[in-house]
């Protein structure tokens, strides 16, 4: 059983995690290495960070659901193939082994920090694009949308196996493929986002993977950093942040892989 000083450090990590998450993101590059560095198997430390950080992706999509309506259609659409990818994903890491899944760790963890670091990049790229498009919203484009939903299922895996830089993927897949302002854009990347780890959790919940101690401190933990990070917004820069996330996630991979 993991004892006081054990769930003080998680829920620390957690509330951290989910303060970076609100501010810049990249909040799994503190929880996941956080889990393994007490003990807990890869796998498992895996499993039980998608199941806790649930909640925390609920409150951001309540967050943004105004910018939902009127996008009925790209939702059915893309959400069963956010749902069937991250299904997918969680079998496909469920089905890894203990092993294989600690050798793929570093890889997918420098991944994370890439895709952590490409975020401004891609935001301001699909800012400049809304804007000379005019940030039109067409209608009767249901072929966009099917297109979408491929490139969203595939994202839908990787988020259902590891998830961390997710957020990144799903926005420039729908930023590349759709004709749509940022802002209604990242509405339905923040609900995919959620909808995706959702589906991984109930997959998980059923795998005895689950750290449920541990789990239900971060859960509190996530939504408790998350809070704190809203109010922080105005005060800490956000690129800076995400480049401290982003060098402490290089560091984290050098010591996974010399590990």
């Amino acid at each position: 059983m993991p004892h006081g000083l054990q769930f003080a450090i998680v829920g620390l990590a957690s509330v951290a995690g989910g303060a970076v998450n609100a501010l810049a993101g990249g909040g799994t590059l503190i929880t996941f290495p956080t889990l393994t560095a007490l003990g807990i198997p890869a796998l498992a430390a895996n499993v039980t960070n998608t199941v806790a950080l649930c909640p925390g992706y609920l409150g951001g999509t309540f967050a943004q659901i105004k910018d939902l309506r009127g996008q009925k259609r790209r939702l059915l659409f893309l959400l069963p193939a956010g749902v069937l990818g991250g299904l997918a994903g969680g079998f496909l890491l469920l089905h890894t082994g203990e092993h294989a899944f600690r050798v793929l760790v570093p890889y997918l963890i420098l991944l994370a920090t890439a895709l952590l670091a490409a975020q401004t990049p891609v935001r301001n790229f699909l800012a400049r694009r809304a804007a000379n498009n005019g940030q039109k919203t067409p209608a009767g484009r249901c072929g966009a949308e099917a297109i979408a939903a491929v490139p969203v299922g595939l994202s839908a895996v990787y988020g259902g196996y590891f998830g961390a830089g997710l957020s990144v993927i799903v926005l420039a897949v729908l930023g590349l493929v759709l004709d749509d302002s940022l802002t209604r854009l990242n509405a339905i990347k923040q609900f995919l986002a959620f909808v995706i780890n959702v589906a991984a959790a109930v997959f998980f919940l059923f795998s005895k993977q689950v750290v449920w101690p541990f789990a239900l401190v971060m859960a509190l933990g996530s939504i408790t950093g998350g809070i704190i990070g809203g109010r922080l917004a105005g005060a800490i820069s956000p690129v800076l942040l995400r480049r401290i996330v982003v060098a402490a996630g290089v560091g984290i991979s050098i010591i996974y892989f010399v590990r």
